[in-house]
This record gives C-alpha cells, sequence and structure tokens, in this order.
C-alpha cells in the first residue's frame, strides 16, 4: 500500500493512489509504503529516483547501515517502532529515506505512531510545514507512545506487588506473577530500545545540520523527553528484579514446606515401624500374650513413639 501526503494550510492532506499516473501529478511532502508491492517500489524509483531498501536491508543493526549520506545527497535512516497487536509488543523497523524535500518511508505494517500523526496533522493546521517536521513529529509522538506504555507497566506491576504481598502465596500465584512479569519486562525492554534508538537517530539530524533554528530546539526537546524515560525505565528494571526475586523466594518457602513435611513424617513413621519390627524379628514371648498388663504396655509404646517426635520438633520450633 502506497500512502501519499501533500501539505495544505500547513495540514497533512492524504491523496488517493491508484494507479502510477497518480502518483506522477502530485507534490508529495510525505511518500509512505506500508508492505509495498514490487509495482508501487517500481513507480517510486522511476518517478522520484528514489530506491526503497528490501527487508534484509532494514534489519541491519550496524550504525553505518542504519544512518548515512548517500552520495547522491540522499539521506537514509534506520528507525524502531512498536506495535502491540494480539500476540503482544513487537518491534517493526522503519526505513526513512530524506530526498529532494520529501520523506519516504517503508515499513512492513501499518503503526499506531504513524496513524496517529496523521491524524494530528490534519487536526492542527500549521504544525508542518515540511517533511523534516513530518519526521521530527513521528520521533516526539514516539516518545508520547512510550510514556504512555511506561504508565501501563506502571499500573500493571502495581497489581503484582499486591499479589505477590498478599497474606498467602501459592504455586498457582507464583506462576500467574512469573508471567506478568515476564511480560512487562519484556515490554520494558523494547520501550528502551526503541528510545535509543530514536536518540541516535535524532542526534544524527542535528549532527548533520539539517534542520533550521525551531527544528533543531524541537529534536532538542525530543532529546530531553527520551532521558526522562531513560529514569523511568531503570527504575522498572530494578522493580522487575525485585518483583522476579521475591517471587522465587517464595517459591523456595513453599518448596522448603513440603520438604520439611515429608522430612517429619518419615521420622514421626520411623519410630512405630522400628518397634513393630523389633516385636516381630526378635521377641521370643509376646508381652501382650504373657504379661498382665501386655496390650496396654504395647499400645503406650506405639502411641508415644509417635507423640515424642512430635513433642520434640515442636520445641525445636519446626512444626511452626
Amino acid at each position: 500500500m502506497i500512502n501519499v501526503f501533500i501539505l495544505q494550510n500547513g495540514r497533512l492532506s492524504q491523496v488517493p493512489i491508484d494507479s502510477k499516473a497518480d502518483l506522477e501529478n502530485v507534490a508529495p511532502v510525505w511518500v509512505d509504503l506500508t508492505s509495498p508491492t514490487e509495482d508501487e517500489r517500481l513507480w517510486v524509483k522511476n518517478i522520484f529516483g528514489v530506491t526503497m531498501p528490501d527487508e534484509d536491508e532494514v534489519k541491519d543493526i550496524e550504525a553505518s547501515a542504519r544512518y548515512y549520506e548517500a552520495e547522491n545527497g540522499d539521506i537514509h535512516l534506520r528507525t524502531d517502532f512498536r506495535i502491540d497487536d494480539e500476540e503482544g509488543p513487537q518491534t517493526i523497523t522503519v526505513a526513512f529515506i530524506l530526498a529532494r524535500g520529501m520523506l519516504f518511508s517503508v515499513h512492513p505494517e501499518d503503526l499506531p505512531v504513524f496513524r496517529l500523526v496523521r491524524m494530528r496533522a490534519r487536526s492542527r493546521p500549521g504544525s508542518i510545514t515540511d517533511y523534516k517536521d513530518v519526521l521530527l513529529d513521528l520521533y516526539a509522538t514516539d516518545a508520547e507512545y512510550s510514556a504512555d506504555a511506561l504508565e501501563g507497566i506502571y499500573r500493571n506491576l502495581e497489581d503484582v506487588s499486591i499479589r505477590v504481598l498478599q497474606e498467602t502465596f501459592t504455586d498457582q500465584d507464583a506462576a500467574a506473577t512469573l508471567s506478568a512479569i515476564a511480560k512487562e519486562e519484556d515490554l520494558n525492554g523494547r520501550i528502551r530500545r526503541s528510545m535509543m534508538d530514536t536518540r541516535r537517530a535524532v542526534s544524527f539530524l542535528m549532527r548533520g545540520r539539517l534542520l533550521d533554528s525551531e527544528q533543531f530546539e524541537e529534536a532538542r526537546q525530543i532529546l530531553r523527553d527520551i532521558e526522562s524515560l531513560d529514569g523511568h525505565t531503570s527504575f522498572l528494571f530494578d522493580k522487575i528484579n525485585f518483583l522476579m526475586d521475591a517471587t522465587v523466594g517464595f517459591i523456595n518457602i513453599n518448596q522448603n514446606k513440603i520438604i520439611k513435611i515429608f522430612s517429619v513424617a518419615s521420622v514421626v513413621f520411623l519410630p512405630p515401624t522400628l518397634i513393630a519390627s523389633i516385636y516381630g524379628m526378635n521377641f521370643h514371648i509376646l508381652p501382650e500374650l504373657t504379661w498382665d498388663f501386655g496390650y496396654p504396655f504395647a499400645l503406650l509404646l506405639m502411641i508415644g513413639s509417635a507423640v515424642a517426635p512430635f513433642w520434640y520438633f515442636r520445641r525445636r520450633g519446626w512444626l511452626n
């Protein structure tokens, strides 16, 4: 899919593109390709002289391949954006090309940040003056999107903390808690990665002196916003580690209780078993058959052998 946007009175307006002729008759400020077909790639190349990178090139993690100026003067950027769907959070790499007064972007899926920028640009006249404003607005919106996600992590971890600190904490509770912690840790890590990537891209634009004074100040504000998010992601990382350690500790406590129960049971039933064995193997004359009080003696001996370990363990505090 190819989405083309032009500037009208400071607003982004989308122009429907159904054929190559439609693309030839517009002067876009932003050409956005979502999972483009080969024909759409050829249209962009033939009309604007821009070759859109393929998926393997987009995923290259080397800095020299993610932020560079081509020989023809085109600026190439690769930036990670997040998308949250039913399968969980995903990281989508977007390729940007700044060429001939236009912004070109290509990505395999539509992104919430892109939809939000398009919606805001239509409702806020004068917020965008050229293609670089579009790119900076995408980065600024991505920082806001990440901040909202971090607020969600705070809320979810608050629920996890209440669960961990409840009076009873079963193995089922531990399993659910570990699953919730792992989910929030994954999201927090993706946000940290995305913000790091955005910081590098914005810094590249500032060092390349591609921005005017107002855009440069906006870029500095984006970096300040990202820096403020770093403190939150670090705090959440520590909180996640604490909750993970606490959960594992409760699991160990539950396991130790089970081991203690089995240990006590084995010791409790050992004396009666030994006495019964002695009776069967070593007594030639059974007391309960020859003594006047043989039966009471045998019963008291068996009861005493069973009660004595409980009394001993309770005095030692092992049954508390």
